[in-house]
């Protein structure tokens, strides 16, 4: 009894190291579009202008004290916003914008109504991890701004 056996050439070489190349630069090609295609947006047009009042915002923001939360649950969104002593913080203006970290499809602007103890707004979000994109301005002017970190369940 005889076996066939086929001999390796450099054919075959050539056709599995272009299949093995073609597999890699194929993947490549499309983790590159997919990047491309779910990128936000620019943060800032000018991150060195941006840059030159960083350091006095921050500590004006830092030096409010401030604590800030954000729960979803039963198709609300419930922001507390807390001074240093716990006490809730009602700001003179607040603009919430709620999305996904990796683009801007699902983000919704929130109309909050603060009830006493916290701001809520309605709406419904689906499982996973959201952001909130707040700006507020403290009653004595001071701008604050924060990206709170939200899990829908």
């Amino acid at each position: 009894m005889t076996s066939a056996t086929r001999k390796l050439t450099g054919w075959h070489v050539l056709a599995i190291f272009t299949a093995a190349f073609g597999v890699i630069i194929g993947v490549n090609l499309t983790l590159a579009f997919n990047a491309v295609a779910t990128f936000p947006g620019l943060e800032t047009g000018n991150s060195y202008v941006a840059s030159q009042s960083f350091d006095a915002r921050r500590d004006a923001q830092q030096a409010l004290g401030w604590t800030v939360t954000a729960t979803a649950d039963d198709g609300r969104v419930v922001l507390a916003i807390e001074d240093a002593e716990g006490r809730p913080v009602q700001v003179a203006d607040l603009h919430a914008v709620l999305g996904r970290a990796t683009h801007v499809k699902d983000d919704i602007a929130l109309d909050f109504s603060f009830n006493g103890r916290a701001y809520v707004a309605d709406a419904e979000i689906a499982p996973g991890n959201w952001n909130l994109r707040m700006t507020a301005e403290a009653p004595d002017g001071t701008a604050f701004s924060q990206r709170v970190l939200l899990r829908g369940e």
